[in-house]
C-alpha cells in the first residue's frame, strides 16, 4: 500500500471519530437521548465528558465499576505506558533508520505520497548493515519495559484484589459453595441426602442448603409473562402519552381491545406459572446439585480444597458465584455432561476458527488490486480510478473484517453456556479465553498467512522455518493491519454514541407498542472488549521492529480507549458482576505470548537479513520472557483462583462477633433460592414498569 492510500484511510477514520465524538457531545444531554448516554445518572448536572472522564480518580471507578472495571482500565493504562516508550524508541529511532536505508530503491522525496509504507519497515534496511544492531537492541529495551510493567500491575492488582476481600461486607458467595453430582438412593431426596452428608462430615461449619430444581418449563412461562407484561406497559404509556381516545383500526381492533386481551393472557399465565412452581416443589423435580452454606468463610474453603467422597465424581464442589450472577437456565449437573459438552464446543470452535480463514483469505485478497482484477474483471476500469483504487486496498478490507468479527462474541458466549457454567461471570470468562484464541488465529495468523504467501498453512509443520517463515509473511501484512488499527479508531468512537443502542431507541419512539425495556443499564461485555483490546498489544509488539509506523497509531487507539471507556463505566454501564479483578491472569497471558511471538519474528528477520549472530543472541530472550511469567503464575495466580487460610480466618474472627451477623446467616439460609420459584406479582401492578423476575 502506498502512502497516499493510507493517508485516505487515516482522513477518513479521522473525520469519523470526530464526527462521532462532536454528535456524542451534542446528543448527550438533550432528553429524548439521556435513556442511551447516561442511563446510570440521567439526572446528573451537565458537564463535558472529557475533562470529567480525566478527573475521576482510580476510587471512583471501583465504586462504580467494581474491581473489573479498575482491571479494565488498567489494561489501556499498562498499554499507553508500554507503547508511548515503543513509539519513543521505534519513531524516533528504528524508522529513520529503515527509511534511509536503500534496499528496496532510491529515496526520492519529490513522490514520497506514492512510495509504499515498506519503505519505513525493517525490510529496507540493508542485508548484514551494522544498523541492525539498534533493531537488537529495541527488542530488548521492550522486552525488559513490558515485562517490568506487567509485574508491576500483577502486583498491584493482585494487591487490590486482597484489599477487596478484606475490605467487603459478609457476601453470600464467600460462604457457600456448589456440590454437583449428589448421589441419591431409592427413596432418598437430593435435599435429605445433602442435609445428611455434610451434618455428618462438616457438623462444625454446616448451616444450610438449597437444592436446584428443574425449572426449564417454568422460566418459559415467565419469560412468556414478561414479554405480555412489556407489551402492555408500552401500550398504556401510549395511551398516557397521547392523551387521545383509544381509536379503532378499521372499526375493529382498538387499544383498549388489546390492553383488554394483554391483561387476560398475563392473568392466565400468572396462574399458570403458580400452579407450575406448585408442581416443582410438591413433585420434588429435583437436580442432583444444592448451594451448600457454611457459619464461615473457612468453612467453605475447606469443602472446596478437600475432596468430599472417595469416588472423584461423586460430591464435586466448586466455589459458588454471587446470587444475582448464577446463570439457572444450563445448569449443566452431570460430570459426563460436563466432559462432552467441552469436547463438543472445542470442535465447533475450530470450525468457526477454519470458516473464519476462509473469510480472512476473500478480505485479503482485496488489498491486491491484481487479485481483485482478476476476481472481478468487470469492475476494472472502475478499479483504476485512483481515489477508488485507495478507497478499496486502504479502507474497505478493515471495514468487512471488523464487521464480521463484531458476530462472534455472542457465537463464543453461547458455546460457553453449552459447557455448562453456572454463573454470567464464568461464562463470560470462558468467552473471553475463546475470543482470545480466536482473535489470535483468526484475525492474526489467517490474515498473515492468507494474505501474503496462500497455502503456508505448512508453515508449523518444520519448528525450526518458523521464524524465517514468520519474517517473511508477517511484514507483508503491515499495510493492512496498520489500516486496520485506524478503522479502529471509529469503531472505539461508535463506543460513545452507542449506535446500536440509539438506533433501537429511535425505532422505540417511532413503534412506542415495541418500544424497548430501558429501566435497566446495559451491562460491559468484558468477553468481546478484552481480547479486541489485546489484540492491538499484539499488533503493536510484533510488528515493533518490522514496521514502527504502525506504534503512533496504536497509541492513539488505547489513549481514545481509555478516556473513552472511562466515560462509559460511569455514564452507560452498569456492572452485572464483580469477579474481583480475574480476567488480569488472561491479559498478562495474552502479552505474554505477544512478545514471544515478537521475539521469534525478530529472530527470522535477523536471519533473513544476514546477521545470524543477533539471531543467536535473541533465542535467550523468549526462554528468560517464559520463565518471567513462570515466576508470576506462582506468585500471584494463587491470589485469583482463592483466598488464602490467614486472610479467611482474620475475616472470620474480624467478624464473628459482629450483632448483624446473626441477621446476614439468617438471609442467606434463602440467598440461593431459584427466582423462577418466587412469587410473580404482574398484573396487579401491571400499570407501572416491573422489573424482570429473571436473572
Amino acid at each position: 500500500m502506498i502512502l497516499s492510500a493510507l493517508a485516505t484511510s487515516v482522513g477518513i477514520n479521522l473525520g469519523l471519530t470526530v464526527l462521532l465524538a462532536a454528535a456524542y457531545t451534542l446528543l448527550r444531554r438533550r432528553p429524548p437521548y439521556v435513556a442511551v448516554y447516561s442511563p446510570r445518572r440521567p439526572y446528573a448536572p451537565p458537564e463535558p465528558w472529557l475533562p470529567a472522564a480525566w478527573r475521576r480518580t482510580e476510587a471512583d471507578v471501583h465504586a462504580a465499576a467494581g474491581l473489573d472495571g479498575v482491571v479494565f482500565l488498567r489494561i489501556f493504562v499498562f498499554s499507553i505506558r508500554v507503547f508511548a516508550a515503543a513509539a519513543v524508541v521505534g519513531v524516533g529511532v528504528l524508522m529513520p533508520v529503515n527509511f534511509m536505508g536503500d534496499q528496496l530503491r532510491q529515496i526520492d522525496f519529490s513522490d514520497l505520497p506514492n512510495k509504499s509504507v515498506d519503505l519505513f519497515s525493517v525490510s529496507n534496511v540493508q542485508d548484514g548493515s551494522n544498523k541492525l544492531w539498534l533493531h537488537f537492541s529495541a527488542v530488548y529495551i521492550i522486552t525488559g519495559i513490558t515485562c517490568y510493567l506487567l509485574y508491576y500491575e500483577y502486583k498491584y492488582i493482585s494487591g487490590k484484589r486482597l484489599e477487596y476481600f478484606m475490605t467487603s461486607k459478609p457476601l453470600p458467595q464467600h460462604f457457600t459453595v456448589l456440590v454437583r453430582a449428589i448421589p441419591v438412593t431409592n427413596g432418598v431426596s437430593v435435599s435429605d441426602a445433602v442435609d445428611k452428608f455434610f451434618k455428618e462430615y462438616h457438623s462444625s461449619t454446616y448451616l444450610s442448603h438449597t437444592v436446584v430444581h428443574q425449572t426449564g418449563k417454568l422460566r418459559r412461562l415467565l419469560n412468556d409473562a414478561e414479554n405480555i407484561c412489556t407489551k402492555l406497559a408500552n401500550l398504556k404509556s401510549v395511551r398516557r402519552t397521547s392523551g387521545d381516545p383509544p381509536g379503532k383500526f378499521l372499526g375493529i381492533f382498538g387499544r383498549n381491545d388489546l390492553v383488554g386481551k394483554y391483561q387476560k393472557r398475563l392473568e392466565d399465565l400468572e396462574e399458570n406459572v403458580r400452579m407450575e412452581q406448585s408442581d416443582t416443589t410438591r413433585s420434588r423435580q429435583e437436580v442432583p446439585a444444592a448451594f451448600v452454606s457454611f457459619r464461615s468463610r473457612y468453612g467453605a474453603a475447606n469443602a472446596i480444597c478437600i475432596r468430599q467422597s472417595d469416588k472423584p465424581t461423586e460430591w464435586q464442589t466448586e466455589h459458588a458465584p454471587d446470587p444475582h450472577d448464577v446463570y439457572w437456565p444450563f445448569f449443566s449437573t452431570s460430570f459426563m455432561d460436563r466432559w462432552i459438552s467441552k469436547f463438543v464446543v472445542s470442535v465447533a470452535s475450530i470450525l468457526l476458527i477454519l470458516v473464519f480463514l476462509l473469510v480472512s483469505a476473500f478480505v485479503q485478497g482485496l488489498t491486491y488490486m491484481e487479485q481483485l482484477e482478476t476476481w472481478l474483471p468487470f469492475l476494472k476500469n472502475i478499479l483504476e480510478i485512483a481515489v477508488v483504487s485507495q478507497l478499496v486496498t486502504g479502507y474497505l478490507p478493515s471495514v468487512i473484517l471488523h464487521f464480521l468479527s463484531s458476530y462472534v462474541p455472542s457465537i463464543m458466549k453461547l458455546f460457553s453456556t453449552m459447557q455448562g457454567f453456572i454463573s454470567v461471570s464464568g461464562i463470560e470468562r470462558s468467552a473471553c479465553n475463546k475470543m482470545l484464541r480466536f482473535t489470535i488465529w483468526s484475525v492474526f495468523f489467517a490474515n498473515v498467512l492468507t494474505g501474503s504467501v496462500l497455502g503456508q498453512l505448512e508453515i508449523f509443520l518444520d519448528p525450526k522455518e518458523i521464524p524465517k517463515r514468520l519474517a517473511v509473511v508477517v511484514p507483508a501484512q503491515a499495510s493492512f493491519f496498520i489500516t486496520y488499527v485506524v478503522t479502529s479508531w471509529t469503531s472505539i468512537a461508535s463506543e460513545l454514541t452507542q449506535t446500536a443502542a440509539l438506533l433501537f431507541h429511535l425505532w422505540g419512539s417511532c413503534a412506542k407498542c415495541c418500544k424497548r425495556d430501558e429501566s435497566k443499564p446495559p451491562s460491559m461485555h468484558y468477553h468481546s472488549e478484552i481480547p479486541r483490546v489485546l489484540l492491538f498489544g499484539l499488533l503493536g509488539l510484533t510488528y515493533f521492529i518490522v514496521s514502527p509506523l504502525i506504534l503512533p497509531f496504536v497509541l492513539v487507539y488505547f489513549c481514545l480507549g481509555y478516556f473513552i471507556y472511562r466515560n462509559q463505566l460511569f455514564n452507560v454501564y452498569s456492572p452485572k458482576y464483580d469477579t474481583g479483578g480475574r480476567f488480569w491472569p488472561i491479559v498478562h497471558g495474552g502479552t505474554i505470548f505477544s512478545l514471544v511471538l515478537m521475539h521469534v519474528i525478530a529472530i527470522g528477520v535477523f536471519g533473513l537479513k544476514k546477521l545470524p549472530l543477533a539471531s543467536s543472541l535473541l533465542v535467550p530472550l523468549p526462554v528468560l520472557t517464559l520463565l518471567f511469567n513462570e515466576y508470576c503464575r506462582n506468585r500471584f495466580l494463587p491470589i485469583f483462583e482463592a483466598y488464602s487460610t490467614e486472610s479467611l480466618i482474620k475475616k472470620d474472627r474480624e467478624e464473628e462477633s459482629k450483632p448483624e451477623m446473626a441477621e446476614f446467616f439468617r438471609n442467606l439460609v434463602n440467598a440461593y433460592c431459584d427466582p423462577a420459584m418466587k412469587p410473580i406479582q404482574h398484573s396487579s401492578n401491571s400499570d407501572d414498569r416491573t422489573t424482570p423476575l429473571l436473572s
